[in-house]
């Protein structure tokens, strides 16, 4: 029984509720309602099996289907309550302890071969390594706690932000004074930007803990004082595949030259995608692919194809300066960080103009927006032009947004513009506001709306129909699909109005 023992062992010293053993998922663990990370890797399903028949006996997975089997196991004095049920990928196993609740089946036991121990379970709350900097210790907690970022003000405890809400990390932390708080932050801070910070109250870089994630970081002050924002960047790309990208934007990765931009809000995944798009063309082409980011997030090593990554501020004055050189460096692919300003927007557009394959990302939320914002940069004496350039060279708008599953996790709503003979027409011609209707019946080209996209994800139980509803940029139109969808809620009550 040594590999349950491990589990319950963890249980019992950290006080947890449950542990959540899933066949190609990561462990999990829950305590006093947050979820950590139990295991290193995820757990094979043959691991699994193995697992279950040398806790319970063969004869615990026989008839085992979707609907959970409560068995009862007893280690130590303590009972558990072990859930098991199967999913696509294989067995799954919830162990709890056991309080008051209806008879248990009690497999038998038996001896069986030695076979793949299942993943070892981690330590909860990694301890700090000797003489690391105390935000890093901060920053490893952040990640046991699976948070997307890390809040640090002056005379507040740390905030993090889960599955898109901000609350403390756990482990009671008590607030930071402002002097040790800025002490933490510049020892933390790159030598070269601490007399910037000092000057502008503002300093961004790049952190890394190796081995476990890199971090996006921001430094301010504010009239608390001094504060921070970490931003966890997995260590691990998340391949295409894993993503659930629609096969449009797969053939985006496909093209030899263009423009394709990844557009929506701060934190709704446009690195994530961008990163499995850069990622996909890795795995299948043999380019040569460079990437502007400020500062560099997710690193890839060369698989089959050679890539170089800069950071603006380390290894180049701007993004234009180094689309500038990209074009003297043979270049396939080029990834530009953000079209932050006109100038960056030109010459883009002029690099995807010259042959390459240029992605890029903008901070607005539906494809039509990103046309207009991209055109609107320039002039009013250059806009014509900029129409025919743009008309020539996008090929493609991802605008994404993220939602909360029932369940714990996130999940992104894409919307896809696939730019075809009409839609060039239409941006040359600066009828851009006609682009939705053209998307609606364009599906055949890999056309999406956004609506289109949250009604599917509710459909199919993946989020629920008011986080979809709130996430809607026109709810009165997305509140009529839910509607016609049989679906009811708040909405329901002026979409029947609209259709008398």
């Amino acid at each position: 029984m040594a590999v349950i023992k491990r589990y319950l062992d963890a249980m019992v010293q950290q006080q947890a509720q449950r542990v959540l053993l899933r066949s190609g998922v990561v462990g999990e663990m829950t305590i006093d309602g947050v979820t950590y990370p139990v295991t290193t890797k995820p757990a094979t399903s043959e691991q699994l099996r193995v697992l279950l028949i040398e806790t319970l006996g063969a004869a615990c997975l026989e008839g085992l289907g979707a609907e959970p089997r409560r068995f009862r196991h007893v280690d130590g004095g303590r009972q558990w309550a072990l859930h098991l049920w199967t999913e696509e990928a294989g067995p799954a196993l919830r162990i709890e302890p056991d309080g008051e609740a209806p008879p248990a089946v009690v497999a038998p036991t038996r001896t069986v071969p030695t076979a793949p121990a299942a993943p070892t379970a981690a330590h909860v709350v990694p301890a700090r390594v000797e003489g690391e900097n105390p935000l890093d210790a901060l920053l490893r907690r952040m990640v046991q706690a699976r948070a997307s970022d890390l809040h640090l003000k002056a005379g507040r405890a740390p905030m993090v932000r889960i599955d898109g809400q901000i609350g403390p990390l756990p482990g009671g932390d008590g607030p930071l004074g402002p002097a040790v708080l800025e002490g933490w932050l510049r020892e933390l801070m790159p030598e070269r930007l601490r007399a910037e910070f000092s000057e502008t109250s503002d300093a961004d870089f790049a952190h890394e803990l190796p081995g476990l994630a890199r971090f996006r970081c921001n430094v301010f002050r504010d009239i608390a004082g001094v504060g921070a924002v970490f931003r966890q960047i997995p260590s691990r790309v998340v391949p295409a595949s894993e993503l659930g990208l629609p096969p449009s934007v797969l053939e985006f990765c496909r093209l030899t030259k263009g423009l394709v931009v990844v557009t929506g809000p701060t934190g709704s995944g446009k690195s994530t995608t961008l990163a499995a798009m850069i990622d996909w063309i890795n795995e299948n082409r043999r380019d040569h692919i460079i990437t502007i980011e400020d500062p560099v997030e997710f690193v890839h090593a060369d698989k089959r194809c050679h890539v170089n990554q800069r950071e603006v501020g380390t290894h180049t004055r701007g993004f234009k300066a180094a689309l500038r050189a990209a074009l003297r460096e043979d270049p396939d692919v080029v990834l530009v960080g953000e079209l932050r300003d006109l100038e960056t927007t030109a010459m883009a557009i002029e690099t995807a103009e010259t042959g390459h394959l240029v992605f890029a990302t903008l901070h607005t939320n539906t494809a039509a927006s990103t046309v207009d914002r991209i055109i609107d940069q320039f002039p009013a004496g250059q806009q014509a032009q900029i129409r025919a350039m743009l008309a020539e060279s996008l090929k493609g708008v991802v605008s994404q947004t993220l939602l909360r599953r029932p369940t714990g996790g996130r999940v992104a709503a894409l919307e896809v513009l696939v730019v075809t003979h009409a839609v060039a027409n239409l941006i040359r011609d600066a009828k851009s506001y006609q682009i939705p209707a053209l998307m609606q019946t364009g599906k055949a080209h890999g056309n999406q709306l956004m609506s289109e996209a949250l009604l599917e994800l509710v459909r199919a139980g993946t989020v629920e129909a008011r986080e979809a509803y709130d996430k809607s940029l026109n709810k009165r139109e997305f509140g009529l699909l839910l509607t016609r969808s049989g679906i009811r809620g708040p909405w329901s009550d002026a979409a029947s109005q609209e259709t008398r």
